[in-house]
């Protein structure tokens, strides 16, 4: 069971749908008691960074999710801003991170001898990986996903980068420290390949030697 943060800052039902598309069970919840006993978490996210996080104090999650992940190591997937709320701070607000992945999240900034690119990134781009991990096994070179932001994760330590995507320069489109998975796109946008991804979130722990040996990438 699939259990999604409700704390009203997400695409939720279209992420219920694809898990649904993919033969998963889900449910949506605010509850922190269920929170508690989930098996593996999704939190979603659009909108501001200290929104997000203020959302999550006013609905007393934080001590919950990050009891679950960083003592029980409990599997937890964060989209977009969800990933980001990951980090110790942001350029986007004044309140602190989860600080579950040690780095910041930054606004892209185009000099005037680069091209100045349009803000927020917007539609569909590839990811290269960084590192094997069953979240993103069994993908190719023409797998594409589905951005829009205008601010995207700065990892303190490389280790933590799972992928990277180039707008203007490379930026990691997905991040990856123990149970913390964080993907910037949208797989539930993503036709195929999120579907793909939430298939091998829901499958995540069950194989891992074969899901990591399956990963068809070239770095």
């Amino acid at each position: 069971m699939i259990t999604v943060v409700d704390y009203g800052m997400g695409n939720a039902g279209s992420i219920l749908n694809m898990f649904l598309r993919v033969d998963t069970p889900a449910i949506l919840t605010r509850d922190p008691a269920k929170i508690a006993d989930a098996e593996k978490l999704v939190l979603p996210g659009v909108g501001a960074f200290d929104k997000g996080m203020e959302q999550l104090r006013n609905l007393n999650l934080i001590e919950v999710l990050t009891e679950k992940v960083m003592v029980e190591n409990t599997p937890l997937l964060g989209i977009c801003l969800g990933m980001q709320l990951f980090a110790d701070a942001s350029e986007e607000g004044a309140f602190p991170g989860l600080g579950w992945i040690p780095g910041r999240v930054v606004r892209f900034r185009f000099d005037a001898e680069r091209e100045r690119l349009p803000i927020p990134h917007m539609g569909w781009n590839t990811v290269t990986p960084r590192k094997p991990h069953p979240i993103l096994c069994d993908l190719d070179h023409s797998s594409r996903f589905y951005f829009v932001h205008s601010y995207y994760f700065q990892c303190k330590d490389d280790v933590d980068v799972l992928s990277t995507t180039s707008y203007g320069c490379d930026f990691a489109s997905a991040v990856a420290s123990g149970p913390v998975i964080g993907v910037q796109f949208h797989p539930e946008k993503s036709l195929r390949w999120g579907m793909q991804l939430f298939r091998r979130f829901a499958d995540y722990g069950k194989h891992p030697k074969a899901a990591v040996n399956s990963w068809s990438f070239i770095a």
